[in-house]
C-alpha cells in the first residue's frame, strides 16, 4: 500500500527558487532574455556547457539531512486504526549560484551577482502568501549564505572541476521528502474507563 507523495523533491523547491530570482534580474536589468540557468556548469567529459554562458547559474553542491528534531510519524485514518508510514526526510540543499560571464564581461558577472544577493536580501523566504506560485507541498523555504573560507572554497571548486567564478553559496531549508509509503498499521488501544461510584 502506498500513499500519496506529500513532500516535493529537490528539482522543485530549486527551479522555482531560480525562475523567481530570473524574473527578478531580468526585470531589474531591463533584459529580454532568461539571465538564471539551472544546470551543471561543465559537462561530464570535462567540456563546457555552452548553454550557460552570460547567465547565473544555480546547481546542487550538497545535500544534507536538517537534524533539528520534527514531527516523528505520519498517521493516517480515523480513530479505529491508522497506518503507520517511514518518518519523512527532511533535507538542507547547498545551492551554487555563480556569475558564468568571462573576459571583457566580468564587470557584468560582478553587477548579477550582487543582483543576486540583493535579491534573497530582499527576499529570504518563500512560501505560499508571498509566493504564489510555489509548489503547493512546499510549506517555506528559506535561504541563508553559507560563509566558505577560502580552503574550503579552493577545494569546492577543485571538486567541481571548473576554474572559479564570482558566486555565492546558499543553504536552502528545508526541502521535504516523503514517499508515503505505508509500512504497517496501528490499532490503539483503548483504556477502560474507571467506573463512577454512586
Amino acid at each position: 500500500m502506498r500513499l500519496a507523495i506529500v513532500g516535493p523533491m529537490i528539482d522543485v523547491a530549486i527551479s522555482h527558487v531560480a525562475a523567481q530570482l530570473n524574473q527578478s534580474l531580468r526585470s531589474r536589468f531591463g533584459v529580454a532574455e532568461d539571465l538564471v540557468a539551472i544546470s551543471s556548469l561543465l559537462e561530464q567529459d570535462g567540456s563546457v556547457v555552452p548553454e550557460v554562458a552570460n547567465k547565473v547559474v544555480a546547481f546542487l553542491v550538497n545535500v544534507e539531512r536538517e537534524t533539528m528534531p520534527y514531527r516523528v510519524g505520519a498517521p493516517h485514518g480515523g480513530p479505529a486504526r491508522s497506518v503507520v508510514t517511514n518518518a519523512p526526510v527532511y533535507l538542507n540543499l547547498l545551492v551554487m549560484f555563480a556569475a558564468n560571464f568571462g573576459g571583457r564581461n566580468y564587470a557584468e558577472a560582478l553587477k548579477f551577482l550582487s543582483g543576486t544577493i540583493g535579491f534573497f536580501q530582499a527576499r529570504p523566504a518563500f512560501d505560499p502568501q508571498s509566493s504564489p506560485g510555489l509548489d503547493p507541498r512546499i510549506d517555506k523555504l528559506t535561504l541563508e549564505i553559507e560563509n566558505l573560507n577560502t580552503a574550503d572554497l579552493s577545494n569546492l571548486w577543485g571538486i567541481l572541476g571548473g576554474k572559479y567564478l564570482p558566486s555565492i553559496l546558499y543553504r536552502m531549508r528545508m526541502v521535504t521528502i516523503d514517499e508515503g509509503r505505508v509500512t504497517g498499521q496501528d490499532t490503539p488501544i483503548l483504556r477502560p474507563q474507571a467506573a463512577v461510584m454512586p
